[in-house]
């Protein structure tokens, strides 16, 4: 079959390989879809831990496909079904994966990190993925290059669902990257009073502008604070999403907040440079609650597979361009570009 193998730091070859073989607790998925996110990137230039200098590994964990052969003692599914492979997998049985955080789970495994992924024809779905209920459903009647999307859609809701957003809110978003564009996109859908961009890149302010922002501000030209404050009537925003992984962002979002206002740190920051200076006292007299969230769990992937199912949530124009699996390193550079906000591979 054919897959993208990385073989090194920007050394991604597409190349031959066998097709997967499963156990008989496994499953085979035909891949229709799977996209290119910002860890695949990393990935890419060997900055990711778990690709050692020695890894050959095919990367993909946003991936949607057709189940193609069932092992024998799995039950549940069937041949031809369409599914979403939520990527991680804990231990099971630790602090984190009882409580439902199997994303926080110190011995975790994902597909297209720890194993093989889904930039390739197949994709073998190990026997703890299966036992875990990582395989989900996807209506037939969404494109399968959407579908694929419910993965960083997941870390959008995890993000958001720690900040108990309530309906009328005024909502900032910090950057206007496919996370930021995602997290604009279910603010609405959750009754957000106003949302507002900040995004200094004029490709994607615009895009946002078009895909629903209801108001988008180029922190170089306009002030942030005083746009809030016109917006709020003062009062600042009641939830602020750092979708950009940038120290004055973050610095910045404890003097635009309300009182009481919550803020998501989404990105996390280079890790030489991972500290911010901030004043303590806006979070205690402003009674500020700080949130960060990372990845998604399995219990993230199956609601936000329910809300894009279920039509909830628009992410068609979020896919920017599609290639075909052969094309995989035009479509690596086409995802760095800061135009596009979503690449998709289509085997």
């Amino acid at each position: 079959m054919l897959a993208a193998v990385y073989h090194g730091p920007n050394d991604l070859r597409v190349e031959n390989v066998p097709k997967p073989s499963i156990g008989k607790d496994e499953l085979l998925v035909k891949v229709l879809s799977a996209s290119i996110c910002g860890t695949d990137l990393r990935i890419y230039h060997g900055n990711h831990r778990m690709y050692t200098p020695d890894t050959v590994r095919i990367p993909g964990h946003e991936v949607v496909g057709n189940i193609a052969q069932i092992g024998e003692d799995v039950s549940g599914f069937s041949l031809g079904q369409r599914v979403f492979c939520a990527p991680n997998t804990g231990c099971g049985h630790c602090l984190q994966c009882i409580s439902g955080n199997n994303n926080l789970c110190a011995s975790y495994d994902a597909i297209g990190v720890t194993s093989d992924g889904g930039f390739a024809e197949y994709v073998r779905i190990p026997a703890n993925s299966v036992r875990q209920g990582n395989i989900i459903p996807v209506s037939e009647d969404v494109d399968p290059a959407v579908a694929a999307l419910m993965e960083p859609f997941a870390c959008v809701l995890r993000g958001q669902n720690a900040l108990n957003m309530k309906p009328g809110e005024i909502v900032l978003i910090i950057g206007a990257g496919p996370i930021g564009v995602m997290h604009m996109k279910l603010a609405k859908a959750r009754g957000a009073g106003r949302v507002i961009v900040s995004e200094p890149a004029p490709d994607r302010a615009a895009q946002a502008k078009s895909m629903g922002a209801d108001r988008v501000v180029d922190p170089t030209k306009e002030d942030l604070k005083n746009v809030l404050a016109q917006e709020s009537q003062g009062h600042g925003a009641d939830v602020i999403i750092v979708a950009a992984p940038v120290h004055a962002a973050q610095e910045a979002s404890l003097d635009l907040a309300a009182i009481g206002g919550r803020i998501n740190f989404f990105g996390g920051l280079p890790k030489d440079r991972p500290t911010i200076n901030f004043d303590s006292n806006l979070v205690h007299y402003k009674e500020l609650m700080i949130t960060a969230t990372t990845a998604c769990s399995t219990a993230d992937c199956w609601q936000a597979a329910q809300i894009v199912n279920a039509g909830l949530v628009d992410l068609s124009d979020l896919v920017s361009q599609r290639f075909p699996l052969s094309e995989a390193l035009a479509a690596f550079t086409a995802a760095e570009d800061r135009k596009s906000l979503k690449i998709v591979l289509e085997p």
